[in-house]
């Protein structure tokens, strides 16, 4: 059954309310913005309202002059919370998950964490979104992005299903629309609309309130998790190029999502060495009968090439607890499993950075990850929260059944670089920590101007992994622009979906796609004076 919306009245958080101080912030520490409110919208006509009000208000402070969007406040970057912010519009209320018989669609609302859309859209209708491991993000900006998760492989992404979306857009006269896109639309305009939220990325176009999704797949019943890890001291240089060798050659080679090991999907936690661990985790269907074959196979292939002796994990690693009780694979209900994951780290600050590898690690990539992990630069950096996380891609990923946004489609490996620290270290080390993440990956990918450039062996970059850095020529030699990185030959047709859909470009951050004719990125809509 449909939902009787209605409009709920809009709650304002200011600066003297008690919530303010939590709600000003997301799940990066790192940044916390100041705006003259924040404004907690519950239904798609609170957001169109909440955004007229807020794009016809005169700015109280001139350097505050950002309309931004807010759905699980899991934004990298400064993009929601930053010092330039006047209105955080934050869509979280707004997550509720039913089946909509007008559309003939499920209807997933902005504001639902991955969570909470796997816990409730599994029991009503057995069926999933192959979205994300870190489940309070949320999907609003997840969705947009083109999120992937453990389920990609064998089902695609989370867009690969998107029929409709709901969309509160700003007209050059400053009034709002609620534009409804669907994948069939008879008008180009919100057919290309549609298309943008397909993978452009969230806060470029306009406030998300609904997304509506046809043909999802059902998720295997059971499956076959593990998670192990090995002790770093017990590790030559040797045994980690075969470790992370063997890992980029298997998915390489596995390839097909209609074979059992075409489905598996794993997550490679290389820790710095101060976290005394690397880690492992890997899941497959277990209602496919080969499923347990391809496992052991994957195992035999991976852990079974290298000397040292795999054991249960025991350290925090990134965005997710240690798996433990898993040594060997366990049966688990797939909803029971996909809990067993649930976590997304305490509060603290974060870098991060990104990079689709279309081949296996070459031995220059191996030799930069093995010396600054810790094992030749940085002996004296200590921070058991640094690591590069390795994911499978590929699969069904690489078999897109119909056009979307995410112009990343033949890759065997995605790179997420992660750095975490507290907020109450001091300036050094916090420096200290943000040198080591633009090292490592300027390093490993010295040959291409420290960036994972368009070619033959790497694709680019993710944008829900968003890197300011790639637009800074300290950092990013190669030439290559963050918008081709991110979104390479899709660039210029977003661009036309936001001149078409954002003409006086409200929304906008460091890396918003940019309006045709702006070059530099900076163009702004100040507000009414």
């Amino acid at each position: 059954m449909t939902r009787d919306h209605g409009t709920p009245p809009l709650t304002t958080i200011a600066p003297s309310d008690k919530r303010y101080p939590a709600l000003n912030r997301g799940f990066n520490q790192r940044w916390i913005a100041r705006p003259d409110y924040v404004r907690l919208v519950g239904s798609p006509e609170g957001a169109a309202r909440a955004l007229s009000e807020a794009v016809n208000q005169a700015p109280e402070h001139p350097e505050r002059t950002r309309i931004t969007v807010r759905s699980g406040g899991h934004c990298y970057e400064d993009f929601v919370c930053g010092d330039d912010v006047r209105v955080i519009l934050d869509v979280s209320p707004m997550c509720g998950v039913y089946h909509d018989p007008s559309l003939e669609a499920y209807c997933v609302e902005a504001g639902a964490t991955n969570w909470h859309v796997y816990s409730h859209l599994y029991p009503l209708s057995g069926r999933a979104l192959p979205g994300g491991s870190c489940y309070s993000v949320g999907t609003g900006g997840h969705i947009t992005g083109g999120g992937f998760g453990l389920l990609s492989r064998q089902c695609g992404l989370t867009v690969d299903y998107l029929y409709a979306v709901e969309v509160a857009v700003v007209r050059p006269d400053r009034t709002v629309e609620l534009v409804l896109a669907t994948r069939d639309d008879p008008d180009p305009d919100r057919r290309e609309l549609l298309w943008a939220h397909t993978g452009g990325g969230g806060g470029n176009f306009g406030v998300v309130t609904r997304f509506w999704f046809r043909d999802l797949p059902e998720p295997p019943s059971n499956v076959l998790l593990t998670g192990r890890s090995w002790k770093w001291s017990d590790f030559t240089k040797d045994d980690f190029a075969d470790l992370v060798t063997a890992y980029g050659e298997y998915f390489r080679d596995h390839q097909d999502p209609e074979e059992p090991s075409g489905k598996l999907f794993a997550m490679l936690k290389l820790n710095h060495v101060s976290n005394g661990e690397i880690g492992l985790v890997a899941q497959v269907d277990a209602d496919d009968t080969g499923g347990g074959r391809a496992m052991k196979e994957f195992l035999d292939a991976v852990d079974g090439r290298i000397a040292p002796e795999s054991g249960q994990m025991s350290a925090p690693m990134g965005e997710h607890p240690p798996v433990q009780g898993m040594l060997e694979p366990r049966h688990l209900p797939w909803l029971t499993a996909t809990q067993a994951l649930n976590g997304s780290g305490e509060n603290r600050c974060g870098k991060y950075k990104s990079a689709y590898l279309r081949r296996p690690f070459s031995r220059a990539q191996i030799e930069a990850m093995w010396a600054y992990l810790g094992k030749e630069h940085y002996t004296g950096y200590v921070n058991k929260e640094a690591l590069i996380q390795v994911d499978s891609y590929g699969g069904a990923i690489n078999r897109p059944f119909r056009e979307t946004a995410v112009p990343q489609r033949d890759s065997v490996l995605k790179l997420q670089f992660q750095v975490y620290w507290k907020r109450v270290e001091k300036e050094s080390d916090v420096d200290m920590h943000i040198k080591w993440i633009r090292d490592i990956y300027r390093k490993t990918f010295a040959s291409t101007g420290g960036v994972p450039v368009i070619g033959d062996a790497t694709d680019g970059c993710y944008i829900n992994y968003p890197d300011a850095d790639l637009g800074d020529t300290s950092w990013n030699h190669s030439g290559e622009r963050w918008s081709k990185l991110y979104y390479k030959d899709a660039y210029p047709r977003l661009q036309r979906v936001k001149k078409r859909w954002d003409p006086l470009n409200v929304f906008r951050h460091r890396q918003s796609v940019e309006p045709p004719a702006s070059t530099s990125g900076s163009g702004s809509d100040p507000g009414p004076s």
